[in-house]
């Protein structure tokens, strides 16, 4: 009815504010995901660690993070916990900040692990509130995610402003993307109470759980995380090594992974409108095998553009695959907000050691070789991923399968009685 469209249409209008407060937000959090791998440089340079050592550094981000994030995104389907915004955002900051103070290498792992704490608990319950502000919109959680990417491609020019020009020493104003973005939540709550939501609760979400689907889609994301983050922990060495252009080579090939993914965030959500989620993040990852490949073996400045392809195969599937993981658990959203959103970048770490002792046994490029496997698998997997919504084939007697119709046509009514003679 017009009168229902214009309120629906007011009501996003309303929710506008709150969303742009959180993909903000979600910015100053991610850029501290982001700064862990742009300070891998400066604490080789500074402390002559090795590779491993210093991947070590993403892995301390990344282990904590990984087991606590899925408990995080548990206790919000239980109970909505809003006030974990800003107290997470803050957290996630002042880990990065004192990581430069110490010369100790066991208390800077702890004070990376901290941050990594702080980007766990913030995840699921930050996907939850944009949920909410965003009315479940693929568009809109897109320009949520935005926000994330574009922390990350702040966080090289960042490193490299206050580290490259002070020193690791200088790394307490770190904290200040965090302080901005603890005090954007008031403001965003607001907005959200003017739009008729309101970040502590919500109403319940009617649907079954499709678990087996959301096991499949979290291995994809594992593959995924694994190939980006092993990719964004060394590429800024590997840049250096492979152009000989210094530091400056390094982080212009950091910015060009995180900037080109936001790029790809905004493209993946206006392609799955036309194409469905499903079909384009395959596609994605099939783009992400050759550009991939192409980043660990073409030579020169044509490293640049392999490097800004693979941001695009691997972002383009990343707020597809948040609103995938939130419609195969429609009754456990923020479980599914934290393995898809968070695990998207922390679980990776992970496999950050593993890459780091092959570099140093053997060589950068070819300890990045495998990574190139990671996409590849992920687009296998998500072959087998059903669109949410869509029926599934059902095998019938004869040993075939058929795709049932989208409605079962109700039978004839059957003709009314003739009525009886007058009198």
């Amino acid at each position: 009815m017009p009168g229902n469209t214009r309120g629906s249409a007011s009501g996003e209008g309303r929710g506008r504010p709150a969303l742009a407060l959180l993909s903000v937000g979600h910015g100053c959090v991610d850029v501290y995901q982001g700064a862990v791998a742009a300070l891998v440089p400066f604490f080789v340079a500074e402390r002559a660690y090795s590779y491993a050592a210093a991947s070590g550094l993403v892995l301390a981000a990344s282990l904590l993070s990984s087991v606590a994030q899925p408990l995080f995104g548990a206790l919000t389907d239980r109970r909505a916990l809003p006030w974990l915004l800003p107290a997470s955002t803050l957290l996630a900051g002042w880990g990065i900040a004192l990581s430069g103070l110490s010369a100790s290498y066991a208390l800077t792992l702890l004070c990376v692990a901290v941050s990594g704490i702080g980007v766990a608990a913030y995840h699921p319950e930050s996907a939850r509130v944009a949920r909410l502000a965003s009315r479940g919109r693929h568009s809109a959680m897109g320009w949520f995610s935005l926000g994330g990417n574009v922390g990350f491609a702040v966080a090289p020019l960042m490193v490299a402003a206050v580290a490259g020009l002070g020193g690791l020493g200088y790394s307490p104003l770190f904290v200040l993307p965090a302080v901005l973005g603890g005090a954007l939540y008031l403001p965003a709550a607001r907005a959200l109470g003017a739009s008729g939501r309101s970040a502590d609760g919500a109403a319940p979400r009617p649907g079954t759980d499709d678990m087996r689907s959301f096991v499949r889609l979290s291995l994809v994301v594992i593959c995924r995380s694994v190939a980006f983050v092993g990719l964004s922990t060394f590429l800024s060495l590997f840049a250096q090594e492979r152009t000989g252009g210094g530091t400056p080579a390094g982080t212009a090939a950091l910015f060009v992974l995180y900037l080109g993914g936001a790029v790809g965030t905004v493209l993946g959500g206006n392609l799955a409108n036309r194409w469905g989620r499903v079909a384009v993040v395959r596609w994605a990852y099939l783009v992400a095998v050759a550009a991939v490949a192409g980043t660990v073996f073409v030579p020169g400045p044509g490293l640049y553009v392999c490097v800004a392809l693979t941001s695009a195969g691997l972002y383009v599937p990343f707020s597809l695959q948040v609103t995938l993981g939130q419609d195969y658990l429609p009754t456990r959203v923020g479980t599914a907000s934290g393995v898809t959103l968070g695990l998207t970048v922390s679980v990776g770490g992970l496999a950050g050691p593993g890459v780091g002792a092959l570099a140093d046994a053997t060589s950068l490029q070819t300890a990045l070789a495998p990574l190139i496997a990671m996409p590849a698998l992920a687009w296998l997997l998500a072959r087998t991923l059903p669109e949410p919504g869509r029926p599934r084939p059902t095998r019938t007697d004869g040993g075939t399968t058929s795709r049932p119709p989208l409605a079962s046509p109700s039978p004839p009514a059957p003709p009314a009685p003739p009525a009886p003679p007058a009198g």
